[in-house]
């Protein structure tokens, strides 16, 4: 059995859909399907929450239609809920629903985990990338 680690101990530190270190989403409100501001994933992380956004009414209201509201607070599940603005790591299929129907929201590429790839294309991203350079 392969080991998990990157050889000296250490996990491997995540990547972006850009190859890179990946980067926080955000703090405030805290994101994460850890609440640690990063779109990291793993094993107990069924719904792959890898794409960090930012939030739009129009985006919100679609969301709810579907069955996803992001903008009701739980705080059971330490969720304050988002308003417009907000960055949030939103799980990578519900990414691609938003997508399909025309209302995906904007994306931070750096704070994406490379899993979203998985499900959408790079170039499905970068064209709704709030940080290309």
């Amino acid at each position: 059995m392969m080991s998990s680690t990157n050889g000296n101990g250490h996990n491997p530190k995540p990547r972006n859909v850009l190859g890179g270190e990946l980067e926080p989403c955000c703090f405030d409100p805290m994101t994460g399907f850890y609440r640690d501001g990063y779109c990291r994933t793993g094993i107990d992380d069924t719904g792959r929450h890898t794409v960090c956004i930012e939030a739009t009414d129009e985006f919100l209201a679609f969301s709810k239609s579907v069955g996803n509201d992001l903008s009701t607070p739980r705080p059971e599940w330490a969720f304050p809920g988002l308003k417009q603005g907000d960055k949030w790591c939103l799980c990578m299929l519900r990414w691609r629903e938003a997508l399909e129907h025309g209302m995906a929201p904007k994306v931070y590429l750096k704070a994406t985990h490379e899993a979203a790839l998985t499900v959408v294309t790079i170039d499905d991203l970068r064209r709704y990338a709030l940080d290309l350079d």
